[in-house]
């Protein structure tokens, strides 16, 4: 089964809404059920794995026994969330490595890659899950409007400096997460970073 049909499936939760409109709630369970070992051998790295879909997403990675890098910005909440997936996960499961990502520094960004780049000999799947939403008008350490930085500018350099040991470890892939409210969002060129009016949603 092809990494990106399991990782596609994991992430997207309209794939089980769907499934459970299509068919009975038996036959959809039985639909996205992996075989164990499934993703042995294969690194992930999972941005915002502390919580919510990307925790959700680690914790069923790790069961499919992939080597699971979590980049977090809140360090000790993605060792907590780690401890529960290795728990939940149980004895045979794959590996687990947390590492610092703030996607709100660009710096920070640029820190992860090189150490990603150095110690890792591939990537088979960047998942960028990470984001914020609704905050109060904030920018980031690099002056960026703080959704506009973290949601879309953090993640574009981060696979930006992945992409040649992506490449290098084809067939990889790039999941981007994203949600309906695309729907209503627009893009005023004239103030990018919303300086001149601001809409948290």
């Amino acid at each position: 089964m092809s990494t990106a049909v399991l990782i596609a499936a994991v992430v997207g939760g309209g794939v089980l809404l769907v499934m459970r409109r299509l068919f009975p709630r038996r036959e959809a369970a039985k639909l996205l059920r992996y075989p164990a070992g499934a993703m042995r051998g294969k690194t992930v790295i999972v941005t915002g794995a502390n919580s919510g879909i990307g925790k959700a997403l680690a914790g069923e990675l790790l069961k499919l026994h992939a080597r699971v890098i979590m980049a977090c910005r809140d360090l000790p909440s993605a060792e907590d969330a780690a401890r529960d997936m290795r728990r939940e996960a149980g004895p045979e499961q794959g590996e687990v490595v947390v590492k610092h990502l703030d996607l709100a520094s660009l710096r920070s960004v640029r820190k992860f890659c090189e150490e990603v780049n150095k110690e890792e000999s591939k990537i088979d799947v960047l998942v960028n899950n990470a984001g914020v939403f609704q905050c109060p008008y904030t920018k980031t350490e690099d002056g960026f409007e703080m959704q506009l930085g973290v949601n879309h500018l953090g993640h574009f350099l981060l696979t930006h400096l992945l992409l040649d040991l992506l490449k290098a470890s084809a067939p990889s892939r790039i999941v981007v997460v994203s949600s309906k409210l695309y729907k209503h969002g627009r893009v005023n060129f004239e103030d990018l970073n919303s300086e001149q009016s601001y809409d948290a949603a």
